[in-house]
């Protein structure tokens, strides 16, 4: 009877061409093993199909996994594991394919390994890094530091103007400078593309501010001549100088002449001056002094390259505010004065004497208005001759104009100098008492004061004999 083929003892020969060596334990029953009905088996081990998310993409190891079921039994050379037979040989395909398969995954490990330095990289210049130039720079920058700025807002607005290249570079160059930590509000000219220690360096020395105006009480419009020869600068002057720079080898001066006729032929409304000072403002001597008195005390930022009209407009703003800040307004003045007379009360008393005798010297001109007295101050009339206010000569009090207070009665028509908030609170609330006449008496500039005339020259003859008077 034939054998059905499908089964086989140990009994049949085997063909070693159809089947592959296999070790058998030595007096063992033979297994009968059922067959398997033949399955379709693709012609290379690259088209079997992986089950998964990704049916297109192979395992990395399932390539292997197959070879290792085919080749079961056999060493790692090729041998059968009891040692007997010739090495198998693999399929030069397969060792093409295996050794492409190693070297993209070497590949593969180098392109992470680069991404994750990369990464780390970024990550450390993130956190830690800043960008930051080189050397000293190039071309000019104008930046402007305002009031409460701290290190890292100045860094940033370097960083905008192309100073630094990051705000980091700047505060960390600036850490360990206390200088800039003091750094005042104003104009800086500094240079682009400057390292962030070379920019600390420049914004912290007395050259990089630019534009710095500072008028004090006491100054007038016009320059004054002193007895040693000496001028004392007035604010047009001040105001030119404060206007120069030279940014990219370009001069920003503005002239005095520029300024006189600026404020001249401007609209004082339009300026910023107060409404209550545009009438009695034009009586001033010449149209270039009507701003005269209107300009308070301080420190203020002049931008180079601002034209004449700009930075007058802004100092007469700033001055109007100031002015309303020390007390003086359309309703709030001197006793029976109206805001503008309060406000030449207050220049005469600033040129008259020291701050300690304020409210005595505004008490006294209170007194001499109401009575009828002539005023008769020496820096009414020095005001017209632009010199100082202690002496004047017989011929100059014996000139005639609205300015000579021994000529004439009353106060004279503008203020003659810049007031400061403590003579304006001087001029709005004068000392009580019953002065009406003063000198200096002492050589720190404090006066004696009197009510009588007889006591007046009594303190004129003591002002003599310490050589005051």
């Amino acid at each position: 009877m034939p054998r059905d083929p499908r089964f086989a003892d140990a009994s049949m020969p085997r063909d070693p061409r159809t089947q592959p060596p296999r070790r058998q334990p030595a007096e063992q029953p033979t297994e009968v093993i059922p067959t398997v009905p033949e399955a379709h088996e693709p012609e290379h081990p690259d088209e079997r199909p992986i089950d998964g998310l990704f049916e297109d993409e192979y395992d990395e190891y399932g390539e292997y996994e197959d070879y290792d079921d085919e080749y079961d039994g056999y060493d790692e050379d090729g041998y059968p594991v009891d040692g007997a037979g010739p090495p198998v040989d693999e399929p030069p395909a397969k060792k093409t394919r295996k050794k492409r398969k190693r070297a993209i995954g070497w590949i593969a490990a180098v392109l992470v390994l680069v991404l994750l330095s990369g990464g780390a990289w970024f990550g450390y210049q993130k956190i830690f890094g800043y960008a930051d130039y080189d050397g000293s720079g190039e071309g000019d920058a104008l930046v402007q530091v305002e009031q409460g700025d701290t290190t890292s807002a100045i860094g940033a607005k370097l960083t905008d103007a192309g100073v630094v290249a990051s705000t980091r570079a700047f505060v960390k160059a600036g850490a360990e400078n206390t200088a800039l930590s003091k750094i005042q509000q104003g104009y800086y000219l500094l240079r682009q593309h400057m390292s962030g220690e070379s920019a600390v360096d420049l914004i912290t020395s007395p050259t990089a501010r630019v534009g710095r105006l500072e008028i004090r009480p006491y100054t007038q419009f016009d320059d004054i001549t002193q007895p040693d020869g000496k001028v004392t600068p007035g604010v047009f002057s001040l105001m030119s100088k404060a206007s120069c720079a030279t940014v990219n080898g370009k001069s920003t001066c503005i002239s005095v002449d520029q300024l006189r006729k600026t404020v001249a032929d401007a609209d004082l409304k339009a300026l910023g001056a107060p409404d209550w000072a545009l009438a009695d403002a034009g009586k001033a001597l010449s149209k270039d002094k009507r701003l005269e008195g209107l300009i308070a005390p301080g420190v203020y930022d002049v931008k180079p390259g601002w034209s004449a009209t700009e930075l007058i407009t802004d100092l007469v703003k700033q001055s109007a505010d100031a002015i309303q800040a020390a007390g003086l307004t359309a309703q709030n003045t001197g006793p029976g004065m109206s805001p503008y007379q309060t406000l030449i009360i207050a220049s005469l008393i600033e040129r008259e004497a020291i701050t300690p005798d304020f409210g005595k010297i505004s008490r006294v001109i209170y007194n001499r208005l109401s009575q009828r007295i002539r005023l008769q101050l020496d820096s009414t009339v020095n005001y017209v001759l632009d010199r100082p206010t202690l002496l004047t000569k017989p011929e100059d009090r014996a000139k005639s104009g609205p300015y000579n207070t021994y000529a004439n009665y009353g106060l004279p028509p503008t203020p003659i100098a810049v007031p400061s908030a403590d003579a304006i609170k001087a001029a709005v609330s004068p000392t009580p008492g019953d002065w009406a006449y003063f000198v200096k008496c002492e050589k720190d500039g404090h006066s004696c004061f009197a009510v009588t005339n007889d006591q007046h020259n009594e303190n004129k003859h003591l002002a003599e004999q310490r050589g005051v008077y």
